[in-house]
């Protein structure tokens, strides 16, 4: 524009044709973050003649549009409804908005004439032909289409008549509710300020806005002598007065809000901490389908992390699980406690007077600020961590530590990212040259070519890389043919290699290496906690359940979730003897009684438990739609327990998604070292178990033997045929049994 000369203003935003102040914040106040994608798609959604239809995982535009529309008789419906039709039909007619949610791929043909605006006149009037009969269409009239679906695939002419929309939260925008959230938990008093003075502003912009069209409007209608008009004199003089009083407040307010803002991005790192995790989080259903998370489920695991290291009571957080493992809580106690004292000074100052410059608590020393902040990273990241790791397959355990370790080093300007890629792609040099004979008795020419890649692109760690490799051709011979290069002492001129740059060498060099390089990478940086996971505690992992939260088994061959809830059911008084449990293996012809025993165990607060969920494929969207009506009146005592089989491909999509996200997901694997699998055997049999034999010493040393046998014969497994001569999957009923017989 600018070189063809195009006439325009200082700033050209498109934005400020579509919509103004008022307006964004009026968005704002019903609930639409404030985000400039967020409003971006509002001006999309409200400006657009097409009817949208949104991609909103996270149920960020859905929540808006609930507010917005209830002044026009919003009607919020879904497809396979019996009353959809005769619903769609009255609103078309009488001007209400209609909401139609949680759609799939598919959409109902019955809805295309309507989403593509099939219309024709009538005299004065628009009409809709729909199944044979002839509506009146309002002009008030709206559809709002919805999808949790966070990649859906709509046909060409939905994508042409419809308005795509996507609501996913951005990053940023995520980091700033988090922050918010974080703030909320830290330090009240400035929460509340802060809300106080965006509803301000937010209503001061509005009511410019309204005495604004108030005088052009009577100023457009005055008689020829406006000075004759006195009343419109004095509305003139009344909105002077108000609009200097609204100016007065926004100088003040602004002063305030800096304040605000300065204190709380003290705790800005956790926030964004928070967000990488979270977006790591919805990446990772590339590896497997069944790894999808939703932004209400990490909010949950997010407060519960705060909680755990604060002095506050569970009582004060909606989100808060009350009852946390003791084993998650943090040790700096009288940190947090110190903490707390300092938001309950700051909502004393938080409540001295409204109209002048308030002046805000004081805050931690910022010696002990950056300490909490530093624990509430740290906490974070092991809770959303843990959270995610509860159900990764093994094989996959140590890649998502991985990403995640280097996706937060990458953030803290610890690493470059180009170099990280490098690791990840294992890059070759287009024209690595000839290879030296000398190298040749021990390297081949792909090696060479990733050497002489490292050299080129990886500078100055790998700077004279090819020179070392000749003149110090039997050192480099040395450490390629032992058997843990990892740890393995490297040539005088590269003996200070950094242990990062060391994982890029044995990408190039000795790959096979790599798995047990990555994991000491992981545990130095992060921690051991990070690559050594605790056996799989069924009753910590009941704890962070709810009547809306269910358990969502992985099952693998001999892996049985059934006795660990049954376990837990015991301890509570519930059992399928007292008529308090019920077990139900999923097949053909016991879909009526699943859903019968949805519905009754909802509704009286007792457990459900649906096994090989895997095999009701055609029956699971139905599942989806119970689960969600008997969930939203169920008892609070109400549990949910599935159970599926993986699919055989990864990317195959066997569960719904709504399932997926909001359920906790369990993949109780057995692992693939020996140490994390004697763990796990031990970890199934309690003191209790042991005390029953007349002999308990003996007992407990001939177990431990059984325990460190059966994690043998799993290691085993790993090698094939080397392993076997036969495959037989040793399983956690072969050990249970081995230990009653004993």
């Amino acid at each position: 524009m600018q070189t063809n000369k195009i006439p325009m203003s200082g700033n050209p935003d498109p934005m400020s044709l579509l919509v103004n102040d008022a307006q964004k914040a009026e968005w704002n106040n019903q609930g639409l973050p404030s985000d400039q994608v967020s409003c971006e798609n509002g001006a999309i959604l409200t400006s657009s003649e097409r009817y949208p239809l949104m991609i909103d995982p996270q149920l960020q535009g859905i929540t808006w549009i609930k507010q917005k529309e209830m002044k026009n008789n919003l009607q919020v419906t879904r497809l396979g409804k019996k009353d959809l039709m005769n619903n769609l039909e009255m609103a078309i007619e009488a001007g209400w908005s209609v909401l139609i949610e949680n759609m799939d791929e598919q959409i109902d043909a019955t809805l295309n004439p309507i989403i593509a605006r099939n219309t024709f006149k009538r005299g004065n009037k628009k009409i809709l032909k729909i199944g044979g009969k002839d509506l009146t269409l309002s002009d008030k009239f709206r559809l709002f289409m919805h999808t949790k679906l966070a990649n859906p695939h709509y046909p060409p002419e939905i994508q042409a008549e419809a308005a795509l929309i996507n609501f996913t939260v951005t990053e940023d925008g995520l980091g700033d509710q988090l922050l918010t959230l974080v703030v909320s938990k830290e330090r009240p008093d400035l929460a509340k300020k802060k809300v106080e003075l965006i509803q301000q502003q937010n209503d001061f912009k509005i009511k410019l806005k309204e005495l604004e069209d108030s005088l052009l409007y009577k100023l457009a209608n005055a008689p020829d002598d406006i000075l004759a008009d006195v009343e419109l004199i004095e509305n003139l003089e009344y909105s002077k007065k108000i609009s200097n009083e609204i100016a007065e407040k926004v100088v003040i307010a602004k002063a305030t809000e800096i304040k605000i803002n300065e204190a709380s991005e003290q705790y800005r790192p956790v926030a964004d901490r928070g967000a990488l995790i979270f977006f790591l989080m919805n990446e990772l259903y590339k590896i497997h389908s069944f790894y999808m998370y939703s932004l209400e489920s990490f909010v949950v695991v997010v407060n519960r992390a705060i909680d755990s290291i604060s002095e506050k009571k569970p009582g004060k957080s909606k989100a808060s699980i009350p009852d946390v493992d003791k084993k998650e809580e943090g040790e700096e106690k009288p940190e947090g406690e110190e903490g707390e004292k300092e938001g309950e000074k700051g909502e004393e100052g938080g409540e001295q007077g409204q109209e002048g410059e308030e002046e805000l608590a004081p805050s931690l020393s910022p010696r002990s600020l950056k300490k909490r902040v530093d624990l509430l990273t740290k906490t974070i990241t092991e809770f959303g961590f843990n959270y995610v790791r509860r159900g990764l397959f093994e094989k996959h355990k140590l890649i998502v530590s991985t990403m995640l370790t280097l996706r937060i080093q990458v953030r803290l300007g610890r690493l470059n990212t180009d170099e990280v890629n490098h690791l990840f792609l294992g890059r070759l040099h287009p024209q690595p040259g000839q290879q030296p004979d000398v190298l040749k008795s021990f390297i081949n020419d792909q090696i060479w070519s990733s050497c002489c890649a490292l050299e080129e692109y990886i500078k100055p760690h790998f700077e004279k890389f090819t020179q070392s490799l000749l003149e110090e051709s039997i050192q480099w011979k040395k450490w390629y043919g032992v058997e843990k290069a990892e740890i393995e002492d490297l040539p005088k001129s590269f003996s200070g290699l950094p242990l990062f740059y060391r994982l890029l060498l044995l990408r190039a060099m000795r790959p096979d290496r790599l798995p047990s390089a990555l994991t000491m990478y992981v545990s130095e940086v992060m921690g051991e906690e990070y690559v050594q996971q605790a056996p799989f505690d069924i009753f910590a992992t009941y704890k962070e359940t709810d009547s809306s939260t269910p358990i969502f088994f992985v099952l693998f061959p001999g892996v049985d979730p059934t006795p660990d809830v049954e376990k837990v059911g015991e301890t509570l008084g519930i059992t399928a003897n007292n008529g308090k449990f019920v077990n139900i293996s999923m097949g053909q012809g016991q879909e009526d009684r699943a859903r019968d025993a949805i519905f009754k165990a909802a509704k009286e607060g007792t457990w459900i438990m649906l096994q090989n969920l895997h095999l009701m494929q055609s029956w699971l969207k139905l599942f989806e739609n119970y689960l969600e009506k008997a969930i939203e009146t169920a008892d609070p005592n109400f549990r949910c327990f599935v159970s599926s089989e993986p699919p055989p491909l990864p990317d195959m999509k066997i569960i719904p998604e709504s399932i997926l996200q909001n359920t906790i997901k369990v993949a109780n694997e057995a692992p693939q070292d020996l140490k994390a699998n004697l763990r796990r055997a031990y970890a199934k049999f309690n003191q209790n178990f042991i005390d029953e034999s007349p002999k308990p010493n003996e007992f407990k040393a001939i177990l431990f033997a059984l325990c460190m046998f059966h994690s043998l014969m799993l290691g085993r497994k790993k090698f094939g045929s080397q392993g076997w001569s036969r495959n037989y999957n040793f399983n956690d009923g072969d050990l249970t049994i081995c230990a009653d017989v004993l």
